[in-house]
This record gives structure tokens, sequence and C-alpha cells, in this order.
């Protein structure tokens, strides 16, 4: 018997969404800090039926200043944190990749989503996509997801400027990502 596809999923980005950005990167679990509202939105997405999965771009493992090792520890003590605070990630994709290596999964390129959609059997016409950067606005639009939302709590002021220049327009710019969870949830009424 066939599954159905999975027609509630959140896509986030983390640096920026979730935590808070940093142009040095994110290096180590003592640099990761959550930003306001951020575990309550995923806590509320999880107890309304979302499945929550990230979508990042981690250069800093083609960089040379973390091994996948140590970008694993964080990915863990994140989502235990997300756990005892009541959400739930299902799954986190990442890019290590640098710009110049024209990979196919680097945002704004959509083989992430694609991944995940392979995986789970996401019906990615229904999904939202939750970023602070035109990158992951643009991802959004190429993979094919219903919905795209900019937060304000990363580079969401330069990702407007930069997405107005190419014509490409989110479907919601949120102060954050817990009033980006509470328009996803009004769509889902």
């Amino acid at each position: 018997m066939k599954t159905q596809p999975l027609r509630k999923v959140v896509f986030l980005d983390r640096d920026g969404v979730i935590n808070r950005d940093s142009p040095d990167y994110i290096k180590s679990w003592s640099e990761f800090e959550f930003l306001p509202g951020s575990l309550e939105a995923i806590k509320l997405l999880t107890l309304n039926g979302f499945a929550t999965i990230i979508i990042t771009n981690q250069s800093v493992i083609n960089r040379k200043m973390v091994s996948r090792k140590e970008l694993d520890y964080m990915h863990i003590m994140m989502k235990k944190a997300v756990t005892s605070n009541g959400g739930r990630i299902k799954d986190i994709f990442y890019c290590p990749h640098v710009p110049e290596d024209r990979c196919s999964c680097r945002k704004p390129n959509p083989g992430l989503i694609f991944k995940a959609k392979q995986k789970y059997r996401i019906d990615i016409a229904t999904s939202v996509m939750v970023g602070d950067s035109a990158k992951d606005i643009e991802c959004a639009r190429n993979a094919g997801c219903g919905y795209a939302v900019l937060v304000k709590t990363g580079n969401g002021d330069e990702a407007q400027k930069i997405l107005k220049e190419k014509s490409i327009y989110p479907d919601l710019i949120a102060r954050d990502l817990l009033e980006a969870a509470g328009w996803i949830l009004a769509l889902d009424k």
C-alpha cells in the first residue's frame, strides 16, 4: 500500500530564521543562539501537524571552518532543544559547497528540497519555505513550493531589495518565524 504524500510541510532556512546569523558563520554550538520566538514557532507548527524540515547552505564545511562531525553535533543539539520545547524537526538537509562549486543543492537551486521530496514523498505544491534571504525565496520558487515567506530577522531587508530587482515576491514578509508560523496556521484553516 502506497503512503500518501506529505502535504503539510514547512521548509525552514536555519541561520537568520531559527538562530542568529553571523557574517563570520556559525561554527560551534556555543555560537548558536535561538532567535526570540523561533522555538515557539516550531512547537506551534508541530502541534498543528506540520513536518518541519531544515534546508540550509552550510559552506563552512567546504571552507574547512567546521567538520561534518561538528555540524552534525550542532544539529543534534538544535533538535534536542526544539524537542525539549515541544517541537520537532523532521530532518535537516544541508549543502556543504561554496558558491563557486556550482552545485545543484546550494540555494537558490532547489536540490535540497528535491532530496527531501524524494525521501518523504512531499507534495511540494502545498509546502511553505521560510527564509531570510533572497536565495531562500528564489529556492522556493525554483522548487515549486506553494508559498514563500521572507522573515526580517536575518538578511530580510537586504533580501527585499534583491528580490524586488529580480521581480520575485514572497507571499508574506514577516517580522520573525513566530509571525510566519501564525500565517501558515491560518492558511491551513
